[in-house]
């Protein structure tokens, strides 16, 4: 039976189901104290996804990237470094101390023990990149695997010569996308799946050559929804002059009015069964899920990837062969059994409140170990004493437990504090989902992040820059721009430019990160609504019946992303189907 409980983060309340019981009892956790939402929140403030900081090695004194500002308290190596076979993280190792809360220990050692500063893996002349592996000649890059020649993007999983993309897997081309998967030569598109040579289209499907379209399946040369012969769509493209800036940005606003006319369906997303949340494919028995892929039974769980996550609860970013995990974020690659852990990859096994662990595995507080099993606080016992010692921390934690500046209690099955997160709160992934002020962040005790004084001279203003890609010369590579928006400095690189020719795109005009932010305001945020379908026959003008006509609105209900104030007609499953093309 389910109960409700008050949160102490939000203080509103929330339920916690018979489903979410036998899970805490399976894997021997108290049941939360936070709300999902908050703990959501509480897991992204220890993930910086594409904030990059000048920092210093404090093993070689080097100049280096690092997700970490110079105003954090983290001790760091270069990759290279810290991979080398000089140093181990045991040295760090300490006493259990009594006297003190174990979040307050474990704190102060992940503040000791040396991390890598971008969090990469197996790369190839991609350094100004970050939470990225296994990838090739990439640029601003940040959260994905397996990219190659590709720059100004998150989530770009095994794609290649793609730019200005968030959430694109296996693409190939594609430019200023969002939710791809599958897709090449989609341009300024939105949630497409199997198509090539689409521009500025949303949620087509095995289409091929079409502009400006929604909801089409397995259709070519169709612009805005009308099909057309190959030779007249080739026309109405080339009077469209794509290659000029004042063109597209018109475009941009003429579709989105396009876009709202047609209905949305109430999530995104294919492949599925017994889903409930947003961007979830390929997935099963995912309740309250975010940007999945390949999850099968799932609860409040959010940003994992293929190859599938299993039969965990509230596990943030990555995944990757997962199992059995309980309030975790960045962790995956071969891992179960993972409750309370940070940056855990990959092949780790039976920890709790460890970060930055690597082929370990009963480890209690721990942190930046590689290949060790039975260790608290980076110390090693044997088998006996170990699980002896966990007992009886656990047991602390309950009877002494922390107690943070605004009065939350933080005791055995809670994960870490925000305010003990390395990172500024605006740095933070938390900051994309649940803004604060500065001021806000300060008095709830959260660090901050201020913008580093030096700024780069800028030689000319957006608006200065050729309208067409025609006439752009090389020398802009040697410019560096001013923003249109926010001013801040921004230049054009070589793959970049040699991409935008080809394709015949124009020029940005505003910096990575006001492009980013863009990008992104594409994404519904983690949030459900309880409402009912809007099919009604009035607002939109359906290609057919539908089995709730003539008895008037449709009375399904659901629980989608898409706020009652948003502008979109959103439809049910059945409904949407009907009207797909």
């Amino acid at each position: 039976m389910s109960e409700t409980h008050t949160c102490q983060n939000c203080h509103e309340e929330f339920a916690i189901e018979p489903e979410d019981f036998s899970f805490y009892e399976r894997i021997q956790v108290p049941p939360p104290t936070w709300c999902p939402l908050c703990r959501f929140q509480r897991r992204l403030a220890y993930r910086n996804e594409r904030k990059i900081f000048w920092n210093t090695s404090v093993k070689s004194g080097k100049r280096i990237l690092a997700l970490y500002s110079k105003g954090s308290k983290v001790t760091l190596y270069d990759e290279d470094e810290w991979r080398e076979d000089d140093w181990d993280a045991l040295q760090y190792g300490r006493d259990i101390d009594e006297h003190k809360t174990f979040f307050e220990q474990i704190y102060e050692l992940a503040q000791a023990v040396p991390r890598v500063p971008r969090s990469t893996e197996s790369n190839v002349r991609s350094d100004f990149t970050a939470n990225i592996g296994w990838s090739k000649d990439c640029y601003l890059v940040f959260n994905c695997s397996g990219a190659e020649n590709c720059a100004y993007g998150n989530q770009v999983d095994f794609s290649r010569d793609c730019f200005e993309s968030s959430h694109v897997k296996k693409c190939e081309r594609c430019y200023e996308s969002f939710w791809h998967t599958s897709c090449h030569q989609t341009h300024f598109s939105s949630q497409c799946e199997d198509c090539t040579g689409v521009w500025f289209s949303r949620n087509c499907r095995g289409c091929i050559n079409c502009f400006g379209c929604v909801n089409l399946r397995n259709q070519s040369y169709c612009f805005f929804n009308e099909k057309l012969s190959k030779k007249e769509y080739q026309k109405r493209i080339d009077r469209l002059r794509l290659d000029k800036w004042t063109s597209v940005s018109e475009m941009k606003n003429r579709v989105k009015k396009f876009w709202l006319g047609s209905p949305v369906r109430y999530m995104t997303g294919t492949n599925n069964a017994n889903v409930l949340g947003e961007y979830i494919s390929n997935s099963k028995n995912v309740y309250r899920g975010y940007l999945i892929r390949g999850g099968e039974d799932l609860r409040h769980c959010q940003d994992l990837n293929e190859p599938s996550t299993k039969d965990s609860m509230d596990v943030s970013i990555w995944g990757k062969n997962t199992d059995l995990c309980y309030e975790t974020s960045i962790c995956g690659g071969d891992i179960s059994r993972l409750k309370f852990c940070v940056e855990c990859w990959p092949e780790n096994s039976d920890l709790e409140y460890c970060m930055f662990m690597k082929n370990s595995s009963n480890c209690f507080g721990c942190v930046g170990l590689r290949n060790k099993q039975y260790c608290i606080l980076n110390k090693q016992y044997p088998k006996e004493e170990y699980e002896a010692l966990v007992q009886k921390i656990r047991k602390h934690m309950d009877e002494d437990p922390y107690v943070n500046t605004e009065g939350i209690i933080y005791r055995y099955g809670e994960f870490f504090p925000i305010e003990h997160a390395p990172f500024g709160y605006n740095s933070s992934l938390v900051f994309d989902h649940f803004p604060l002020t500065k001021e806000e962040a300060l008095a709830k005790g959260y660090a901050w992040d201020d913008p580093e004084s030096k700024e780069y001279e800028t030689s000319m203003n957006a608006s200065e820059l050729p309208d067409s890609i025609r006439d752009v010369q090389d020398d802009i590579l040697s410019k560096i721009i001013s923003c249109e928006r926010c001013k801040r400095a921004y230049r054009i690189i070589r793959p970049e430019l040699d991409f935008l020719r080809a394709e015949g795109i124009p020029l940005p005009r505003t910096c990575v990160d006001c492009r980013h932010a863009a990008r992104i305001s594409q994404r519904n945020k983690v949030q459900l609504y309880a409402r009912q379908c809007m099919c009604d026959y009035k607002i939109y003008k359906n290609s057919g019946e539908h089995t709730h006509h003539p008895e008037g609105r449709c009375s399904n209900e659901f629980e989608t992303s898409y706020a009652p104030d948003r502008p979109e007609i959103v439809y049910c499953e059945q409904c949407y189907n009907s009207e797909v093309a």
